[in-house]
């Protein structure tokens, strides 16, 4: 994403430089990283809220700088990640502090991230339209064709299995559970990404997680004709 792509997506945005700054950071940030919590991930997130946040304009007030600070560092202290600066968001609270962002708007963009996560059973429906929008981009980038991608490479990652047919999906998982569980990437689906459609907190997203989820399933059936090597 360059900045005269970004100038544009955001001409009407009074602080450019400030997301600018931020994309930069994380492009750093994120260099090597190949879980699929990496620099583009944090980037379609960042665009999916920009879409979002136009559609939920037309009927209310949207903190657009909220969501899009918290869209772009949604990742930078994720516990998978950064254990280390997970619990007070280190990571973000820094880049923020250094470009002039105030101590208020930096608690709300804290507690925006930390309601972006899948907790299993204990998940949490954010208050805020920030919050729902900014947690619907993150799930939408975890379905599709895209979210199959980050799936396999999150497994490889961890050396996971792809598949074992005797072992079975864990459902309905506590927030402690589910941080845990170690389970196969074909597992991953059931036990979080089928489950995402129904947890989508805006109308635009549900369409599109609706669409994005009917491709996951024709991708599980066509892998699970293919398992035995027989098609």
């Amino acid at each position: 994403m360059n900045n005269n792509f970004l100038n544009t997506l955001l001409e009407d945005f009074e602080e450019k430089d400030l997301i600018i700054n931020a994309v930069s950071f994380i492009k750093t940030f994120f260099n090597g990283e190949s879980s699929g919590h990496d620099f583009y991930h944090s980037i379609r997130v960042f665009r999916t809220a920009h879409t979002i946040a136009k559609n939920e304009e037309k009927t209310q007030k949207v903190n657009k700088k909220l969501v899009y600070l918290a869209a772009l560092l949604h990742d930078v202290d994720d516990i998978k990640l950064s254990p280390e600066t997970y619990q007070n968001k280190d990571n973000a609270e820094k880049f923020l502090k250094l470009n002039g962002v105030s101590d208020e708007e930096i608690l709300v963009i804290k507690k925006l991230i930390d309601d972006v996560s899948f907790r299993g059973k204990d998940s949490i429906t954010p208050e805020t339209i920030e919050g729902k929008i900014v947690q619907d981009a993150d799930r939408l980038d975890a379905i599709g064709a895209i979210g199959i991608g980050r799936t396999f490479a999150f497994g490889g990652k961890k050396g996971r299995d792809m598949h074992d047919p005797e072992q079975q999906p864990k459902l309905n998982l506590s927030s402690e559970e589910y941080a845990k569980n170690n389970s196969t990437t074909i597992n991953h689906f059931y036990e979080k990404l089928l489950k995402l459609k129904d947890l989508m907190n805006t109308e635009s997203s549900k369409v599109i997680a609706l669409h994005r989820t009917k491709f996951m399933e024709n991708f599980l059936n066509e892998f699970f004709d293919e398992w035995d090597g027989i098609k």
